[in-house]
């Protein structure tokens, strides 16, 4: 049988923040993407006192466009007074709101409205919003001003270069609750996994695995995840795919029923696993 490798990167800190264990290189700096967005929510549940955690756990999404997840972000569009024309990522199916990250699209929305900013252009850099953004993801890192390599995310906002261990770090800082706000975040993400993104994707596999657990998953092979002992690990797949991200993280938690994934074609026929080494 024909064998492929996928080196991933990883990095684990203490409850104290500090570097535990490093597999590959731990200060590699790579694009948060997607896995930021539980920070990028605080600024959600920071304007707003009366959201339902699935208000909160849909920003904090990669969706797959399941029915009860775009229901969740046409919620908050209507919170925020909005329609899907007012948000700024792209179409999919024609639609916006299926767009994988409409729930953060639509919590960002809403801080706009609680705080009296513009609707448009909210995704932009100098944006307040995307202001108040980086300087949640600073703090959340434990970096000063003026740190953090800025560019386009997928789907037009900001995205933010951190080295793996500051990225497990930020999220040992979510998952701690010291961060304000942090603690809705991280209930809203345990109670509702599958929100978050969704059976299949090591995020929400994590998280409902591991009691306790915060998890996200970014594009280009990103997986950052938050312990209930204040402990956190980040990984990165050298060469941006997704697949080898949960046996790794398996590995590194201990999770055996977790250390195998299935490879499947579009039938639904078993072709491969991937599986974790040392």
């Amino acid at each position: 049988m024909a064998e492929s490798r996928h080196r991933i990167h990883a990095a684990r800190v203490d409850s104290t923040g500090s570097l535990a264990e490093e597999r590959g290189d731990a200060g590699l700096v790579t694009f948060m993407r997607s896995a930021a967005k539980p920070i990028q929510a605080l600024l959600l549940v920071r304007s707003n006192d009366d959201l339902a955690e699935e208000d909160i756990a849909i920003a904090s999404a990669s969706h797959h466009a399941r029915a009860e997840q775009l229901a969740a972000v046409r919620e908050l569009l209507a919170r925020a007074g909005a329609t899907e024309d007012d948000l700024e990522c792209g179409p999919v199916n024609g639609s916006r709101v299926e767009h994988n990250c409409s729930g953060k699209h639509a919590g960002f929305l809403c801080v706009c409205a609680a705080q009296g900013w513009p609707f448009e252009d909210y995704r932009l850099r100098d944006h307040p919003l995307q202001i108040q953004v980086l300087a949640a993801l600073d703090e959340a890192a434990g970096l000063g001003g003026n740190q953090i390599p800025i560019a386009v995310d997928g789907c037009g906002v900001p995205t933010f270069g951190l080295s793996l261990e500051r990225m497990a770090a930020s999220f040992g800082r979510l998952a701690r609750n010291e961060l304000e706000g942090a603690d809705r975040v991280t209930a809203a993400m345990r109670a509702h996994p599958a929100l978050v993104e969704g059976p299949g994707s090591a995020a929400t596999d994590v998280m409902q695995a591991v009691p306790g657990s915060v998890a996200k998953g970014g594009a280009e092979g990103v997986l950052c995840i938050g312990l209930g002992d204040g402990s956190a690990l980040a990984l990165k797949s050298e060469d941006g795919s997704s697949r080898g991200l949960l046996p790794a993280a398996a590995a590194l938690l201990d999770l055996r029923d977790l250390r195998v994934s299935t490879i499947r074609n579009s039938r639904g026929e078993a072709v491969g696993e991937v599986i974790a080494e040392s």
